[in-house]
Order: C-alpha cells, then sequence, then structure tokens
C-alpha cells in the first residue's frame, strides 16, 4: 500500500505501480476552470484522479481501465478514499467509450502508456500497460478532441521526445497549448517528459518552464516539495 497524506492506494494487482509519472500529472495538471466533471483515461491504480478529487470540487470524477485487474483495483482505491461518491471508474477501453460517450468533460487527463520500443518483456500486463500498441497517442488525442467542452482542459504526461509529434497532432484537431513543462530528474541531467496542457482556444505565449525533480539523491527541489507537498507524507 501506498499511503498519501488524505488517502491511500493498494497496488498489487496492476502491473504499473505508482511513480513520479502519475503524482507529477496529478499534482501539476491545471484546474482553473473549476471543473465540474473529470475523466481520466486509462486509470492504472486511480491515482491521478484520486489526486484531483482531493485538489478540486469536481462532482464527477469518471476513469477508464481497460486491465481487468486494474480496473478492479482502482474501483477499490476510489471506494475507500473520502471522495467515494464523486469517483467512479469503467472498465472499458477508449474506443468503447468513445462510441457512446456519457458527457462532455471539462478535464480530460491521462498518463498514457508509452514504450513504443520493439521489446517486450516476459509479463504481458505490464506490457499492455507500457507500450503504446495498448493506446497510441492519435487516438488520445482525437478522443479528447471529441470529448472536451467548450473551455475544457486536456493535460497529459509524455517523454520528451515524442513532445513535438503530440503538439502536431493536437494542432490537427485543434488543440492549443495551455502550458508546458519541461521535467528533468537532476540539473544536469536531459529533459526526461514533458508535461503539456492544451485547450479548444489559442493562448499567445503560452508559459513554457522547466521542473527539475532532485539536486542530489533525495534531496527535492523546491519547486518539486511545492508541486507534491500535499500529497506525499514526507514533503
Amino acid at each position: 500500500m501506498f499511503s498519501f497524506k488524505q488517502f491511500s492506494v493498494e497496488q498489487d494487482r496492476t502491473a504499473m505501480k505508482i511513480g513520479t509519472d502519475g503524482v507529477l500529472l496529478g499534482a501539476w495538471t491545471p484546474i482553473e476552470n473549476y471543473p465540474f466533471n473529470i475523466l481520466d483515461i486509462g486509470a492504472g491504480t486511480g491515482i491521478i484522479a484520486l489526486m484531483l478529487a482531493q485538489r478540486s470540487t469536481a462532482e464527477q470524477i469518471d476513469a477508464l481501465e481497460i486491465d481487468e485487474d486494474a480496473y478492479e483495483q482502482a474501483t477499490d482505491n476510489f471506494e475507500n478514499s473520502p471522495w467515494n461518491d464523486r469517483l467512479f471508474c469503467f472498465h472499458a477501453g477508449l474506443d468503447e467509450f468513445v462510441e457512446e460517450p456519457e458527457d462532455e468533460y471539462d478535464l480530460i487527463v491521462s498518463n498514457p502508456p508509452f514504450y513504443s520500443e520493439d521489446y517486450k518483456s516476459t509479463n504481458e500486463q505490464r506490457d499492455l500497460a507500457r507500450f503504446q500498441d495498448a493506446m497510441p497517442f492519435e487516438d488520445l488525442v482525437e478522443a479528447a478532441a471529441l470529448l472536451l467542452s467548450e473551455n475544457g482542459i486536456f493535460s497529459v504526461i509524455i517523454p520528451f521526445k515524442e513532445e513535438e509529434k503530440f503538439l502536431a497532432l493536437a494542432h490537427e484537431h485543434e488543440l492549443h497549448p495551455l502550458k508546458i513543462t519541461h521535467v528533468k530528474g537532476t540539473p544536469t541531467s536531459e529533459i526526461k517528459r514533458s508535461l503539456l496542457a492544451f485547450s479548444r482556444n489559442e493562448v499567445p505565449n503560452f508559459p513554457i518552464d522547466e521542473l527539475i525533480i532532485e539536486t542530489a539523491r533525495h534531496q527535492y527541489t523546491t519547486e518539486y516539495i511545492e508541486l507534491t507537498k500535499d500529497f506525499y507524507l514526507k514533503m
């Protein structure tokens, strides 16, 4: 079990364990449009939906998970949280969900599976969670464009090397950058991740900034502590 300040997450049945990416996205995602409803695509343990339940006043938070074990785990984690009346998990793939959309959403978030390299491990469940063929970026962006409300925000975390491709895809679907943060492990390491937020409205001079996680092993930067302190017990 992984304990945060206001909730705990069981992760023994999911292939994708809680990692920095999910926590970053849950903490960083802009909610200045005061979303009434939120959709988390590819819920895993449910960590991002839970963080957004803590951060926002959204009345309806839906999560989508195709893997049965992960779906059951997320459902349990939702039920055991302080916000169980606002959280709901669907056991479905994105394509099924998009065919009969429940609603438009004011906020859509996703920490998509993204190892498109050629090797596969022997753990099929982990591979499904990890590899892009489980949910191509094209499908994700198309779904967001379809399901996002007029003033909605779409937010993702992806490998930095995929950023240009993702921005181009979003542009094709008339989703425009609202905010971009480049994430580095340490001051001297390469940019590893991109946090991207989009809206339907063009934002001239949208902010692009950088977030460094630590200066040395377990020596977290002020910015990272500020971002995650409402969640991590030891921050």
